[in-house]
């Protein structure tokens, strides 16, 4: 037989590493070579064009491949566009420019997505508050936001950690930042990076966030003619009444929550679930992915492909999201079935696209500051891990036109 197409196959039993088979698949892109998405076929497997390079590079990495002649690939994509299967074949087309938007100095915590794309093999470029400011985000078509307060409250961390080595340096180190562009206060700089990313999205920019960048990020938004900081985090009181003056009409995907006023509580707002849900058990701690239709929602379909439904919840700053405070224009991909918790959504803004994961790390359950970092070698196949890749390769995808 005349092999020429090789099948990645994403399922449970046949594929050995799913995380590099995505790496696999954003190597093929760079090389200019398309790639089929075969949303919903064997836990959304990719279809690459054959060569020796390809196969001896999925050897490599240790990614799962079966060699397919071009009648076997035709019956597949034939089975796959019949009306009867919720499934599709997508074109990815061009290999995602992605930026990580994270500070330049050691946290003293890891961040799941640089953790992955590295494991992945797949080239990210770190930015921060000075390349944010100076336009630079046009240059990338993906934008991940690091585990960050946009807010101007250090994460909340007073608390607990105000005496803590880590977080006197990093405030320092914010403040001289915020100093050096211009701004007086911490918070005033987070805005105004906040609105670039914000302007990026709705030009047409993918934003991927997990943890507290996602409700940090809409707070923001929400607070943009408001000091909701006490005077230990820009040394002056905040506004009377801060929460009256809120505008949920700036905010991506979250409306008509209360912020914590309590400068010593480890809480931003009421979007978060972490302290609600006390009464999960780790063991029973999974959240379940939405079915959607292949053929008519095929970006939702794509942000959920899995090689099962049922993905291990895991704690972070926040955790995930209150329901009833989730915009009703917002797509709920995954939920939690206990309470009802939305875990990871998804939603459009202007011309652009931005997807929201809840919790901190997918394979450390309750990951503190200072834990060591999780070793992905440990993980080659992790459901929860897959889920932001999913969202990497999302961009590769051309948008079919709309017929006009």
């Amino acid at each position: 037989m005349t092999a020429s197409v090789i099948l990645v196959p994403m399922d449970a039993e046949s594929q050995e590493n799913h995380l590099k088979a995505y790496g696999i698949t954003y190597w093929v892109l760079t090389k200019q070579q398309k790639v089929q998405w075969l949303l919903n076929y064997r836990g959304g497997s990719f279809l690459l064009p054959d060569g020796e390079v390809i196969r001896k590079e999925c050897q490599i990495r240790g990614v799962s491949f079966e060699v397919l002649s071009d009648a076997q690939a035709e019956a597949i994509l034939d089975g796959i566009s019949s009306p009867s299967q919720n499934q599709e074949a997508v074109i990815l087309e061009k290999a995602p420019k992605i930026a990580v938007y994270s500070p330049k100095g050691n946290q003293p915590w890891d961040d799941a997505v640089t953790m992955v794309l590295t494991y992945a093999e797949i080239p990210y470029i770190t930015v921060y508050d000075e390349e944010v400011l100076d336009n630079k985000l046009v240059l990338y078509d993906w934008l991940h936001l690091h585990h960050e307060d946009f807010t101007g409250q250090f994460g909340k961390f007073y608390g607990a950690y105000r005496a803590a080595p880590w977080y006197i340096e990093g405030k320092r180190e914010a403040e001289e930042l915020a100093q050096k562009l211009g701004f007086n206060k911490v918070s005033e700089a987070k805005r105004a990076v906040s609105l670039k990313i914000r302007n990026y999205v709705i030009g047409g920019g993918f934003m991927f966030a997990m943890c507290s960048a996602t409700d940090s990020f809409d707070i923001a938004l929400a607070a943009e003619s408001v000091d909701i900081c006490e005077p230990m985090f820009d040394g002056d009181p905040s506004d009377a009444n801060y929460q009256g003056k809120l505008n949920f009409g700036n905010t991506f995907a979250f409306t008509n929550f209360v912020l914590e006023r309590n400068p010593l509580r480890y809480e931003f707002s009421s979007i978060d679930m972490t302290n609600k849900r006390r009464d999960i058990p780790k063991e029973s701690d999974y959240f379940s992915l939405m079915e959607f239709s292949a053929k008519w929602d095929p970006v939702p379909t794509m942000l959920t492909q899995n090689h099962t439904t049922l993905v291990k919840g895991f704690m972070g700053q926040t955790t995930s999201f209150t329901r009833n405070q989730v915009k009703p224009t917002v797509m709920v991909l995954g939920e939690s079935k206990l309470n009802g918790e939305a875990r990871y959504i998804h939603g459009i803004k202007g011309k652009g696209f931005f997807t929201f994961y809840g919790g901190h790390d997918p394979e450390d359950y309750q990951h503190r500051v200072g834990d060591p970092k999780t070793e992905l070698e440990l993980h080659p196949t992790s459901p929860g891990y897959r889920l932001i890749l999913n969202n990497v390769l999302f961009p590769a995808a051309r948008k079919k036109k709309q017929k006009t």
